[in-house]
């Protein structure tokens, strides 16, 4: 049988290689050492060789693929599959994330300054598109919230993702604001929290949720 081109995984894999392209075109004017991690006020706290350029990018975007394309293979119940094209909008969510990441390491690096403001700007976008996505996810043991009251009850992880992702959506959205209309020192206070709290509402949602079934089953 004659296979087909996947032209979605070219395009993704095209764009994979664009923090390299970027790295190659600006590699002679960068320092031997450069500014590897910035505080949370965006100064200069860690230093490395240019190298480290190569090896940091290549590692995330490998990972944040390898895991996409490793996670079909040994779903023990098959249902990434169910999840259809919505898997491959959460692959490509995940891998665009950690491309932008990049880039801006390499742009930071350049510099000598960080770009945190636009780094958290690119996190609320990413929490912004999962937040649309979280309603759609169906139940599987890879990609969600995944607690145990949802992995038990179908019902639970329903109604945890439609509630999740409003706040995702919402939190996502603070971020951004909060990234582009206040100063350094003040943006990673509010992505923590924001963080914190769309992680920890739908984990205790979800418990809540899967005791109110519980309860109206015993009954």
């Amino acid at each position: 049988m004659k296979k087909t081109i996947n032209f979605s995984e070219i395009i993704l894999w095209a764009l994979m290689l664009t923090p390299f392209i970027y790295l190659a075109t600006i590699w002679e004017r960068l320092p031997e050492t450069i500014a590897t991690h910035f505080n949370g006020r965006g100064e200069a706290d860690g230093w490395g060789s240019k190298e480290t350029l190569i090896w940091g990018p290549l590692v995330m975007l490998a990972l944040s693929y390898g895991v996409f394309l490793l996670i079909p293979s040994i779903d023990p119940k098959q249902k990434i599959g169910a999840m259809g094209k919505k898997f491959e909008a959460v692959k490509w969510i995940v891998v665009l994330l950690m491309v932008a990441v990049s880039i801006l390491w390499i742009y930071s690096s350049l510099n000598g300054s960080s770009s945190i403001n636009m780094l958290f700007v690119v996190f609320g976008i990413f929490f912004t598109l999962m937040g649309n996505f979280m309603p759609t996810i169906k139940h599987n043991y890879f990609v969600g919230i995944r607690t145990p009251w949802t992995l038990e009850n179908e019902t639970v992880w329903k109604k945890t993702h439609r509630m999740a992702g409003g706040w995702w959506l919402a939190g996502g959205i603070v971020i951004v604001l909060a990234s582009l209309l206040l100063s350094n020192e003040w943006v990673l206070p509010v992505f923590i929290t924001v963080t914190v709290v769309i992680a920890l509402v739908p984990m205790v949602y979800s418990y809540l949720e899967y005791k109110k079934q519980a309860s109206a089953t015993s009954h």
